[in-house]
């Protein structure tokens, strides 16, 4: 069987690749394993030099590589070089961090000496998704090959272009064979490869099914995992807050990636004292938004990752107008050819329609009038997912108190939920568990190990 690269946007098959063969993938793991042995000895100076060398060799070809998103994906050509400059920053961050992060860290005794040193694992499987081919890798393989870890990467059957060019990255930074692998892999035999002995842990940031049989495989054989799942972040705005100002941010906190991102807002929760202004200038700016070409930097929304994205999406949609909810606007497959959806607002949504309970995985908004800020955090916490969420308003005390009820791994005041390599990414309930980038990320798959020292005359 093969794995195709297609264009979203023209629907035209760019390219494809044969799936590895059994005993290719048995190879694959055979070397990141053997590399392993000799990479855990590696300085972290040398490491941190394998690190800074993918770091500039993103950002001399970032044109090159920000295309390759827009054509595999369907990324705005603008927001696809951010994507690859901010990879690039990752790399750099622990890069130039790693080495204070991964110092030994004393433990107060009353005789002798004791301290935490973070050894390494061993091989680690990263599974990652097609919506930010390079940045999901990044916050990934940076910090667990600056630990010492090698790493087998399954990305996303979409963007096999961005997978393969970013195993030839390493080729190029130096890297010793083995140390970042690329598996051309169906996602069904994902399962399987935890079960290796050789494998010692795994990550993956995709849906929750695929999350919960990874975590399923991992809890039987005893390995770690980490999981960043779907989202269905709050966006929470109070009757304080500046309409102009939050309306422009939620734009862009739903339409970001084409609205394909698990932190993007999605569920637009306004007072009622200001929800009739919210909403009416709201919609105005959904109506506007330019659709097209994502490789035309005038263009505002691009098409979805693959037209089984947009079946799916548009029968969430038929699903909850069924179900009584209204359409604010939009609703429909835009009149493009590409797997295109007109910016969409749904309102009149109730706890037992299938819609108050789902993801929505493109420029959908699901719109909610509270009375209240309690009324507010009630909805907002009434949902499986907890991974980000945001609060806006003047009162940044309110704000702080509100923030601190919101069950989910992040919250973002007066700004949509947003990542950033300093700060830890990660969620909570069914968006997951773990935490990726900043000192955290480079505290997942390590062996804490304690080291006590005595001299001969001491005892305990």
């Amino acid at each position: 069987m093969s794995i195709k690269s297609i264009n979203p946007f023209t629907l035209e098959v760019l390219k494809s690749y044969d799936e590895m063969t059994n005993e290719q993938i048995d190879h694959a793991i055979e070397k990141a394993h053997q590399t392993f042995y000799s990479w855990r000895k590696t300085t972290l100076t040398e490491r941190a030099l394998i690190l800074s060398r993918v770091a500039e060799i993103l950002r001399s070809r970032k044109n090159e590589l920000a295309k390759l998103i827009t054509l595999e994906m369907g990324k705005l050509i603008k927001q696809a070089e951010s994507e690859i400059e901010y990879a690039a920053s990752i790399f750099e961050y622990y890069s130039k961090n790693g080495v204070d992060f991964l110092k030994d860290e004393p433990v107060e005794v009353t005789v002798g000496e004791a301290f935490i040193r973070k050894n390494p694992l061993g091989v680690l499987l990263g599974v990652e998704p097609w919506n930010f081919p390079f940045y999901q890798v990044a916050r990934f393989a940076a910090p667990n090959l600056m630990i010492g870890n090698t790493i087998l990467l399954k990305h996303a059957s979409n963007v096999p272009q961005c997978a393969k060019a970013i195993e030839t990255i390493f080729k190029e930074a130096k890297a010793p064979e083995g140390l970042y692998t690329n598996l051309f892999v169906r996602g069904s035999k994902v399962t399987k490869l935890i079960a290796d002995k050789r494998i010692q842990g795994a990550s993956l940031t995709g849906s929750e099914k695929a999350g919960s049989e990874l975590a399923m495989m991992a809890g039987k054989f005893i390995k770690k995992s980490v999981l960043e799942l779907g989202g269905s972040d709050p966006f929470i705005v109070l009757e304080d807050a500046d309409i102009e100002r939050t309306v422009a941010l939620a734009i862009i906190g739903r339409t970001v990636n084409n609205g394909q991102s698990c932190i993007a807002a999605k569920r637009f929760i306004v007072v009622e004292k200001i929800a009739a202004e919210f909403l009416s200038k709201f919609k105005a700016k959904m109506k506007t938004l330019q659709l097209g070409d994502p490789l035309n930097t005038t263009t505002e929304l691009g098409p979805l990752s693959s037209e089984d994205a947009l079946e799916t999406i548009l029968e969430q949609i038929n699903k909850a107008v069924s179900e009584g909810a209204k359409i604010e606007t939009g609703g429909k497959k835009a009149a493009l050819k590409g797997a295109f959806i007109e910016p969409t607002i749904i309102s009149n949504i109730t706890p037992k329609m299938q819609i108050y309970k789902e993801e929505l995985f493109g420029p959908v908004a699901s719109f909610y009038i509270v009375k209240n800020e309690e009324e507010a955090i009630t909805l907002a916490n009434d949902t499986d997912f907890g991974l980000g969420g945001s609060i806006f308003t003047k009162d940044l005390e309110k704000a702080k108190i509100m923030a601190n009820e919101i069950n989910s791994g992040m919250v973002f005041i007066n700004h949509p939920t947003k990542s950033s390599v300093e700060l830890p990414f990660g969620g909570t309930k069914r968006s997951g568990y773990g935490r990726e980038m900043s000192p955290l990320g480079i505290d997942e798959f390590v062996n804490k190990k304690l080291i006590r020292v005595l001299s001969e005359d001491q005892k305990l």
